[in-house]
């Protein structure tokens, strides 16, 4: 059976440096997700013509910065990641070829042969966000299933994530006995939902 061996990380975007490579539709669709999980995140757009939905975008986030030229290869200087989001499949080979000499991970739009990592759908409820992959399958199942626990998450899991934050700095003694009082308590919440969907 086949089996998705990603492994699933949540970025500090704003303390990494990324760089878009593309001003159409395709690059405005990975900046809009990129600043919807971190609008903090620092990028850098490089693309010949830079398509204005982009640039208004770019005019709400003080950390996103526009390059309207040809790609140059000092554009992966001090980057950490690299998305390529061009309709010019062999400008994309080349330069996930020289990023790869600098060690940097890259995601390349609609090929995933050539991606380091994926950008999934993904649910934010306050602090608690839950990544969805399919493993490059079908984002339209990805989506649906972002839409269907956005709707299932309580607008109020933010207080109960606080609450349990609480508990956790009250409870006394070494790690181990923190996991069995915190397991004690979260079990609860199981055998509710359970009781509420027979």
């Amino acid at each position: 059976m086949e089996r998705n061996n990603l492994f699933p990380v949540f970025l500090k975007l704003e303390s990494l440096s990324t760089l878009i490579v593309g001003g159409g539709h395709v690059g405005l669709e990975k900046l809009t997700a990129v600043l919807k999980n971190s609008p903090a995140a620092n990028v850098t757009i490089v693309a010949r013509t830079i398509q204005e939905p982009i640039k208004e975008l770019a005019r709400k986030h003080d950390h996103v910065k526009l390059e309207e030229r040809n790609f140059k290869l000092w554009d992966l200087w001090d980057k950490d990641l690299v998305i390529l989001a061009t309709d010019n499949h062999q400008l994309h080979e080349t330069i996930r070829k020289f990023a790869r000499t600098r060690k940097l991970l890259i995601n390349v739009a609609d090929t995933p042969d050539l991606c380091d990592f994926y950008l999934g759908s993904v649910v934010t409820k306050g602090n608690l966000k839950i990544g969805v992959s399919t493993n490059g399958k079908s984002p339209t199942i990805s989506k649906r299933i972002r839409e269907y626990l956005e709707e299932a998450l309580p607008d109020d899991t933010n207080d109960l994530l606080n609450n349990m934050q609480k508990i956790r700095d009250q409870i006394k003694g070494d790690f181990s006995h923190k996991v069995k009082v915190l397991n004690e308590i979260t079990t609860s919440f199981l055998e509710t939902g359970r009781a509420a969907n027979p």
